[in-house]
């Protein structure tokens, strides 16, 4: 580890990815932590998740990448107790002031009201409507929406009204809100992507610590598929040098459980990723460290990472290359590869709320 990384002893951080409380890239001075002085014994206790409130104003997300196949999402989390060391959503955390590293997994921002603004949004008269991406940046159903909620309440004003969505997820949770999503399902309204990583337990456990185990997640696939529900496998991230020999394996596995299409991710790694997953390398894998550096840097001109449109997901070169061929000759051979249509937009109607006027038409 660097110098100016501030890990924390693995006694400390039992069920946790990253490895450290590295201080976000906006901040003007590096945090440390050192004894105060007294001479008194202190322990240091064990990292536990803390939530607090966040009152937005806007909920709805317009992103323009011209490679990413939505334009508006919504996240009723900031930060994810999943903990995955790879997630590129890890620097959002420095936004606000906290670390990217073991802050984005015990530092959880809920947004209660987020149903109430997301359903003043989508009466708001300049609106036009388009699929809603849930999922893309933290997950929507980590742990503590068994307790909140909030996705729940969120599909509710977004079944009311007929909204198309599509939600990324890792969590099992999404079993509890099977009925409203069939629901939206026959109206073709909805479609699910699940993230399978690796088939391997014990890696899963190491590298996204407190997600379901795979083998969990095959039976949510089924469960949804079961409901009708569209199912996407995603294969998100391939880990170059560490779950590349399972692609074939886990499309196969997802397959079998009810999935009807698939796609891709190479890791990625911006801004503190990249430090945290070197760390997390050395901690976990340190045999493999410099064969999964040395295919990331073949992929992004010699650094671990490139954020140019329509290469930062896939990577260029031999080698990217060659997960490209291996995951499309799988994903036909396998039946994956069809093109799923669009969600319906047509049946959309500006949420109703009480004392309006109701339409005569």
């Amino acid at each position: 580890m660097t110098d100016r990384l501030r890990p924390v002893d693995s006694a400390l951080r039992p069920g946790r990815g990253a490895c450290s409380r590295e201080t976000g890239r906006f901040e003007r001075f590096l945090r440390a932590d050192t004894h105060d002085g007294w001479d008194i014994p202190e322990e240091a206790g064990i990292l536990r998740t803390q939530v607090r409130d966040e009152h937005p104003r806007s909920v709805i997300n317009y992103v323009r990448s011209p490679d990413l196949p939505f334009d508006r999402t919504l996240n009723p989390y900031r930060g994810c107790e999943h903990g995955c060391i790879y997630c590129f959503a890890r620097p959002t955390h420095a936004y606000l002031g906290l670390s990217p590293g073991l802050d984005f997994e015990t530092q959880l921002i809920a947004r209660p009201t987020a149903p109430q603004v997301l359903q003043q949004e989508l009466r708001a008269r300049r609106y036009r409507v388009a699929t809603l991406a849930i999922g893309t940046n933290t997950d929507p159903y980590q742990p503590v929406e068994k307790e909140r909620g909030i996705m729940r309440a969120c599909l509710q004003v977004l079944q009311a009204c007929d909204h198309p969505v599509a939600i990324v997820t890792k969590g099992t949770l999404i079993e509890r809100d099977i009925d409203i999503l069939s629901d939206m399902a026959k109206r073709r309204l909805v479609r699910v992507g699940i993230s399978v990583t690796t088939l391997d337990v014990g890696l899963s456990r190491r590298m996204e610590p407190r997600c379901p185990a795979p083998k969990r997640r095959l039976q949510t696939i089924d469960r949804l598929s079961a409901a009708g529900i569209e199912v996407r496998a995603m294969i998100s991230p391939v880990v170059p040098g560490l779950t590349d020999h399972e692609l074939e394996g886990i499309l196969t596995a997802c397959r079998d459980a009810g999935a009807c299409a698939a796609s891709w991710i190479m890791l990625r790694l911006p801004f503190e990723v990249a430090q945290l997953w070197e760390d997390w390398l050395e901690e976990h894998h340190p045999d493999r460290r410099s064969r999964v550096l040395g295919h990331l840097r073949d992929m992004h001109e010699g650094e671990v990472y490139s954020s140019n449109w329509f290469k930062r997901m896939r990577g260029t070169g031999v080698y990217a290359h060659m997960i490209a061929q291996r995951f499309n000759r799988a994903q036909k051979a396998l039946g994956l590869d069809q093109d799923l249509p669009e969600l319906r937009k047509d049946l959309f109607r500006p949420p109703v709320l009480p004392g309006d006027q109701l339409s005569l038409f």
